[in-house]
């Protein structure tokens, strides 16, 4: 009897894995990303190299608004990602299923009962509101009988209308309206340096979400299927609804709203590249990435020099994505 040569190396799938992850292809869009950035980084009123401060401005906004394009971006969009694993529906998102306006919500209380409290405990109570109304979300949807796919979002906007009234009405109560605007307008123009550090906790949930891929993926199958092959679905759905909630709380006190994102970017690689978690990942982070700095670029340049919301703009493309494909999803029925 011949004995098998013993193994060298990872076996052939994981090989296989890693060449999809990093090829000539993510390089490529590495460097359009790069380009991106560089023109973040050149673009603004202020000229950073005509005058003696130049460089002190350069560093003071310019880097960590940059920065913050790229951690929010990121961040946001594989948010969306994995709350359409979650609910096994591509309409899904933040935005879609009430979790930012929890988050606002958890902004609003904390600024009616400690009016002076630190922005790293603002961050913790929006994580914290987050992830109960996502958890709310769930505890509907395992509700509903008629698992369409539209029914699933329009029980996520109707939640999130109805936390939105109430963080509206308390914001009335307690004169804090402006301060609710302003928070869910989605802007970087407030992104300075000591004002921005909180968002590299994002960073982190990218990390984990990452390690977790594949038992995310085998959740997104179903509770039977998971259960059968020895996941512990509950477990994983905490996991996941925990990393969502601490990336859409970070992103909500930093940043703002940013609507539709966490939607258009991962169904736009899922078209193109399949539905395998772990090699879309850098994927959907570099198109989040580009997508937010160039809807930036456009706010900061269209009525240059103000500037309007980048969310207005995001908002806009989002809506005809998202409208885009209703209409499609109408034609394959």
């Amino acid at each position: 009897m011949t004995r098998s040569p013993a193994p060298t190396g990872a076996p052939p799938l994981a090989r296989r894995g890693r060449e999809r992850l990093i090829d000539g292809r993510l390089l490529i869009g590495i460097a359009v990303v790069a380009m991106l950035l560089v023109a973040s980084l050149l673009t603004g009123v202020y000229d950073i190299f005509g005058t003696e401060n130049g460089g002190q401005m350069f560093a003071i906004t310019r880097i960590p608004r940059t920065i913050a394009l790229v951690l929010a971006g990121a961040a946001m969009a594989m948010s969306g990602l994995i709350m359409q694993l979650m609910t096994q529906n591509r309409f899904v998102e933040p935005s879609t299923t009430g979790t930012t306006e929890w988050a606002g919500l958890g902004l609003i209380v904390v600024m009616v009962l400690m009016p002076d409290s630190s922005i790293l405990t603002r961050m913790v109570v929006a994580i914290v509101f987050a992830f109960v109304g996502t958890m709310v979300f769930f505890a509907f949807l395992r509700q509903v009988t008629l698992r369409s796919s539209l029914i699933v979002p329009i029980i996520g906007i109707m939640l999130g209308a109805v936390v939105s009234s109430v963080s509206t009405f308390v914001a009335l109560q307690f004169d804090a309206l402006q301060n609710l605007g302003v928070w869910f307008a989605g802007s970087f123009t407030s992104v300075l340096r000591g004002q921005y550090e909180v968002l590299w906790v994002v960073a982190l949930v990218g990390v984990a979400v990452f390690m977790v891929a594949d038992r995310l993926t085998v959740a997104g199958l179903g509770e039977d299927i998971a259960t059968n092959v020895g996941v512990n679905y509950q477990r994983v759905l905490l996991m996941g609804t925990g990393l969502v909630a601490v990336a859409t709380g970070v992103v909500t006190v930093v940043v703002g709203n940013l609507p539709f994102l966490g939607l258009i970017v991962p169904n736009i690689v899922s078209m193109v590249r399949g539905d395998d978690l772990r090699s879309n990942l850098p994927w959907v982070a570099l198109l989040g990435i580009a997508i937010v700095t160039l809807c930036d670029l456009v706010a900061r340049t269209i009525i240059m020099p103000f500037e309007v919301p980048v969310s207005l703009i995001l908002g806009m493309l989002g809506a005809a994505v998202f409208i885009a494909m209703i209409l499609r999803q109408r034609r394959h029925v």
